[in-house]
C-alpha cells in the first residue's frame, strides 16, 4: 500500500520532468531551427522541383525545389514563437482586466463581463477571421485578432478567484494596514492567481498554435514565402493526392508540435493540481 501511494506521487512529477524535456527541445529547435537547416528554405531550384523524400531531400521537395525540411525547421520559430507570444499577451491582458474587476466591481466590471460574454458564445476563430481579414492578414495582424477575442478565459478565471480571494482576512488585514489596492493586487491576490493563470496558459499554447496555423491556411496569417507551417499547407493543398510530402510535412510538424506541448500542459496541471498529486 505504501509503495503504491509512493509511486502515485511520483508519476505526476516524472510525466512532468519527461514532457518538459520534450517541450525543452521543441524550443530549442524553434531557436536555432534556422542554423540546422541543410539547405537555405527560401532558395528556389528548378532542377529540384517536387523530388520525393530522398537521401538528399529527407522530406522532399516543394513546387519551386525549395527543401521541405530546411523550410519546417526555418518555419518552427515563426510558429511557435508566435504562439508564445499570442499566449502572453492574452494572459497578461486578462489577467489585468480580471484582477481590476473582480477587486473594483461595478459598471465597468458588468460591461468587461458582457463583453466577455459576447467573446465566448462564438468560437474565438470566427471573430478572429473577421478581425484579420479587416487588417489584411500577416501574422502580426493575425496574432492581434486571436489576442482581441482570446483574453476573457483568462479575466473570468482571475476575476473569479479575485471576488474569493479579497474577502479573506489576509487581504482585510492587508487594507486596514493600508496598503494601497494596487499593493493588494500586485502582492496579495495575484501570487494566489498564478498557478491557474501558469496551467491555462500552458494548455493554451497548442490551442493557439493551430488556430494561427489555421487563419495562415486561410490566407490570414503568414503571407508566401514565409516559412510557416499553416502557410506551407496552404500553397501545397493542391497537391495532397499528386505530391502528399508537400502538405503532410508541415501537418505533421504541426501536429507532433501540439501533442508535445499538450502533454506537457496536462503534466503540469496534474502536478500542481494537489489532489491529482494525492492520487
Amino acid at each position: 500500500m505504501i509503495s503504491e501511494a509512493l509511486v502515485s506521487r511520483k508519476a505526476p512529477k516524472q510525466r512532468l520532468v519527461l514532457f518538459s524535456l520534450c517541450a525543452a527541445a521543441l524550443l530549442c529547435v524553434a531557436a536555432f531551427g534556422a542554423h540546422l537547416c541543410p539547405y537555405d528554405p527560401y532558395a528556389q531550384q528548378y532542377d529540384a522541383v517536387l523530388q520525393a523524400p530522398s537521401w538528399d531531400h529527407w522530406l522532399g521537395t516543394d513546387r519551386y525545389g525549395r527543401d521541405m525540411l530546411s523550410r519546417i525547421l526555418a518555419g518552427a520559430q515563426l510558429s511557435i514563437f508566435s504562439a508564445l507570444a499570442l499566449v502572453a499577451m492574452i494572459a497578461f491582458i486578462g489577467t489585468g482586466i480580471g484582477l481590476l474587476c473582480g477587486y473594483y466591481s461595478g459598471k465597468a466590471d458588468a460591461l468587461c463581463m458582457r463583453l466577455a460574454d459576447v467573446c465566448l458564445a462564438f468560437p474565438s476563430l470566427i471573430f478572429a477571421m473577421a478581425i484579420a481579414a479587416v487588417l489584411n492578414g500577416g501574422i502580426h495582424n493575425a496574432v492581434v485578432a486571436l489576442g482581441a477575442v482570446s483574453w476573457p478565459k483568462y479575466a473570468r478565471l482571475v476575476r473569479s478567484r479575485t471576488l474569493a480571494l479579497k474577502e479573506q482576512k489576509f487581504i482585510l488585514a492587508a487594507q486596514m494596514a493600508g496598503s494601497l489596492p494596487r499593493q493588494i493586487l500586485i502582492r496579495h491576490i495575484l501570487p494566489n492567481c498564478l498557478g491557474t493563470i501558469v496551467v491555462t496558459a500552458a494548455l493554451d499554447i497548442g490551442t493557439m498554435m493551430m488556430e494561427l496555423a489555421a487563419l495562415s491556411f486561410l490566407g490570414l496569417g503568414a503571407k508566401p514565402p514565409a516559412a510557416e507551417w499553416g502557410s506551407m499547407m496552404s500553397t501545397g493543398r493542391s497537391m495532397l493526392q499528386t505530391y502528399p510530402w508537400v502538405v503532410l510535412s508541415p501537418g505533421a510538424a504541426i501536429f507532433l508540435s501540439v501533442a508535445i506541448l499538450n502533454l506537457w500542459g496536462d503534466a503540469l496541471r496534474d502536478y500542481i493540481d494537489p489532489k491529482e498529486r494525492g492520487r
